[in-house]
């Protein structure tokens, strides 16, 4: 990837011999954009899309080498707003075309250069492959990354070596079709095979059934991309197990997280698939100096000012390319946009407020089923070993031979798996289940519970998406007319387990568990760098130096920064008013400790940590990989969170406050037991039920209320966080209420119990007590 400069003589970009680092992905400019954006109320320009008319980069608008204008904002229904900075020529004078040609020939050396090392590649990487992969083929999105990987490829392999493979979501463009059109005719004429991919199940339907796809649960690329593409590969080789190579018009400069990939990479995204990025070192600009120096066809979308081929209406997409690909297919994207309303379980009391929560993507932020009417609730857990099945979409005895040989006796099952006999129970009532594992069985096999769980999660909501029979390597699994097929010959190998909580559709409608929120943020916070004492006292020390003077790796302050935060320690890198409290109070008092840990209750980590493992419960490190995983975590994730939990139980937190000790055989970390804190401080319980009132937004309240753990609500009570007993609770309330009586008052009398806190007294004000 080279750098590149503006040519003012041509109107275009200029590649220079200098590598660069990264690319502001530069794209050439129509005018059906500058209609679009509202541009031609201040410019004159000729409405042909012979040529471009100028370029952007980003947001930003260039003419001739020269930044003339910006856009600022935008949202579905909302143009974003035009900034101008000059003229782009005297006296309102019509634009001028780019000069392609002259462009095109002032590049042709450098771009020649890349395009011969891309063609090698590609051809190398065939030849060192070919006798380990079963077929070879090019991802064909209609875009213009895969209109030029398909040209290079075409250009280094033989056309009987490749076919051409494209995996039609239901939901692309309409230009896009026509691209896909445009190929395949090329196709045709050059003896290279094409090939369409698409799912069973109608996309328009799977987004009422599913709920609507967000920035979380992407179930579409799923469903609708990877998995027909795999199970069309297999048809055509005919073999299940197949080894696969894609050849992927993906580039490092699209996003931060494609800079990182490989050239090749094997098993990403499914077993048995290798893919190779040729193009990844690519920028935009030499893309589409390539598309004009070979008179590729390019897709009219990109001339309608998308800067991406793509699906109409994507989670993933900003708001500003909503709005334009709504200006573009209005009819297209109002068939979701109407789904998104329909089953919105917000009561919005206009058509505006609607409007307003697609506009505002609010939709892109679903982490769950609560957000959506949808299908009734089929399966629940009613305890962490009793599930209850409200209606059967498969036969879940089909789903149970993925796990091992079973025999039913009765109400019991039992199956065998790796030479240990399990069993659970299951009473079956006109298709009611309730489903009963033994609490050693989830205690001692954590894996295994989860396994059964999902049994039930897939008989309950399975309806063939075929997700789990493209899991399958070896062809034991299929739907045939919708109806699961599972071969005697089965590998037990639980592959079709993968998808996350065991199915795409119970992951997508699924019911929030615990009682607080989480934000919609992740529960992985601090990666493999959680908090070390050091750090802590070094922060205290050093003040709002320490930001500067830290001494800390770049990944190790990004995370610590990130603690620091939740534990409301720092704003905008400057110390809080709470954190010159706890600088008063000192770093050796317990009080220290309990006003942070308070805080950091409500955030995802430590919140999900304070909510799921128990007071006085022994829980070893694979079955807190397993709850987890179970509440949506990826298995690194889970495994790096459980070791984030090791280092923060080293803190005080853990011997002072009684959060949890780590349980060590040897050098071996064999888990935690969380124990209660002995001695609570009463203002930091006050502190904490100040908190609460706050997140629940009730300041009057029972003990008993408190210490129900199965009330779903936002706050986050001090008896789960410190682990407290009414015993203990009792006195600690008095004192507060005779002590501070203008912050508390309890009443303990005939059997009832009340607490009541000022209403125009906040958190902040208690920290001012120590």
């Amino acid at each position: 990837m080279y750098q590149y400069v503006w040519d003012e003589e041509t109107g275009g970009l200029l590649l220079t011999t200098e590598l660069a680092k990264f690319s502001k992905e530069p794209r050439p400019v129509y005018y059906k954009e500058l209609d679009i954006l509202g541009f031609d109320k201040f410019w004159n320009y000729p409405k042909d899309d012979f040529a471009p008319l100028m370029w952007a980069e980003a947001n930003n608008y260039i003419y001739r080498g020269r930044k003339v204008a910006f856009t600022k904002g935008g949202a579905l229904y909302t143009a974003p707003e035009l900034v101008l900075l000059e003229e782009p020529e005297p006296n309102g004078q019509p634009l001028k075309f780019v000069d392609i040609p002259a462009m095109v020939k002032k590049n042709s050396r450098i771009l020649e250069t890349l395009v011969q090392e891309t063609i090698q590649k590609v051809y190398n990487t065939y030849k060192r492959y070919k006798n380990k992969v079963d077929i070879f083929h090019v991802s064909y999105s209609g875009g213009k990354d895969s209109e030029v990987l398909l040209d290079i490829v075409q250009r280094a392999l033989p056309h009987d070596e490749f076919i051409v493979l494209f995996g039609d979501t239901g939901m692309e463009f309409p230009d896009t079709y026509n691209a896909v059109e445009n190929v395949k005719k090329k196709c045709a004429d050059n003896e290279v095979k094409f090939v369409v991919a698409r799912a069973d199940t109608d996309p328009v339907n799977n987004w009422k059934t599913f709920g609507p796809p967000s920035q979380i649960l992407r179930w579409c690329c799923s469903v609708h991309k990877t998995t027909p593409q795999l199970l069309k590969l297999r048809e055509i080789v005919g073999k299940s197990n197949l080894v696969e190579m894609s050849f992927v018009g993906v580039r490092g400069d699209e996003s931060l997280r494609r800079s990182a990939y490989d050239f090749v990479s094997f098993g990403t995204k499914h077993k048995g698939q290798y893919s190779f990025n040729p193009i990844l070192a690519w920028s935009s600009a030499e893309v589409y100096l390539y598309i004009f120096k070979n008179a590729l066809y390019l897709n009219e979308a990109y001339k309608k000012g998308n800067s991406r081929a793509g699906c109409l209406l994507c989670p993933m997409a900003s708001e500003r390319h909503d709005f334009i690909r709504n200006a573009n297919y209005p009819k297209q994207i109002s068939t979701y946009t109407e789904i998104i309303k329909s089953t919105n379980a917000r009561e919005l009391p206009t058509e505006k407020d609607n409007d307003r929560f697609i506009q505002s993507g609010g939709w892109k932020a679903r982490t769950n089923g609560r957000d959506i009417i949808s299908l009734p609730v089929r399966y629940c857990e009613k305890a962490e070993n009793v599930i209850e099945v409200y209606a059967i979409s498969q036969d879940w005895k089909v789903w149970l031979k993925t796990l091992g040989e079973f025999v039913i006796k009765e109400s019991l099952c039992l199956f065998k798996r790796e030479g240990k006999t399990f069993s659970f129970s299951v009473e079956e009532n006109a298709g009611h289940l309730i489903v009963t594992i033994p609490n050693e069985l989830v205690k001692k096999s954590p894996k295994i519970a989860r396994y059964i769980k999902q049994v039930f999660r897939k008989a309950a909501y399975c309806i063939g998406c075929k997700e789990c029979q493209a899991d399958c390597p070896y062809g034991c699994l299929k739907f045939i007319k919708g109806k699961l097929i599972i071969s005697d010959d089965c590998r037990k190998c639980l592959n079709c387990h993968k998808p996350e909580t065991g199915c795409l559709l119970y992951k997508s409608l699924e019911q929030p568990k615990g009682s607080f929120n989480m934000n919609n943020q992740s529960i992985d916070s601090y990666a493999d760098h959680a908090p070390k004492i050091e750090w802590i006292q070094s922060f205290f020390k050093l003040g709002n130096l320490f930001m500067k003077e830290h001494g800390l790796g770049s990944v190790m302050i990004d995370k610590f920064r990130r603690f620091l935060r939740d534990a409301e320690l720092i704003d905008k890198d400057k110390m809080t008013h709470t954190a010159h409290i706890l600088s008063n109070i000192g770093i050796s008092r317990p009080a220290f400790w309990g006003i942070m840990l308070v805080n950091l209750s409500y955030t995802p980590e430590i919140g999900w940590y304070v909510k799921n493992i128990s007071v006085d419960e022994q829980i070893n490190r694979d079955e807190i990989i397993e709850k987890l995983k179970a509440a949506g975590t990826k298995d690194r994730g889970a495994k790096s969170i459980t070791g984030a939990y090791k280092r923060i139980l080293s803190l005080p937190f853990g011997s002072e406050l009684g959060l949890g000790s780590v349980i060590m055989n040897g050098k071996t970390y064999e888990g935690i037991i969380r124990k209660s804190w002995d001695k609570p401080e009463p203002l930091v319980i006050l502190y904490s039920l100040y908190k609460f009132a706050e997140h629940c937004g009730d300041y009057q309240f029972s003990l008993t209320t408190l210490l129900d753990d199965t009330i779903e609500r936002e706050g986050v009570s001090p008896t789960r966080i410190f682990g407290l007993s009414r015993e203990v609770m009792i006195p600690l309330l008095n004192g507060l209420s005779a002590n501070y009586p203008e912050y508390i008052n309890v009443s303990f009398t005939l059997g009832l119990d009340t607490i009541t806190l000022r209403e125009d007294k906040k958190s902040e004000d208690v920290l001012e007590l120590f």
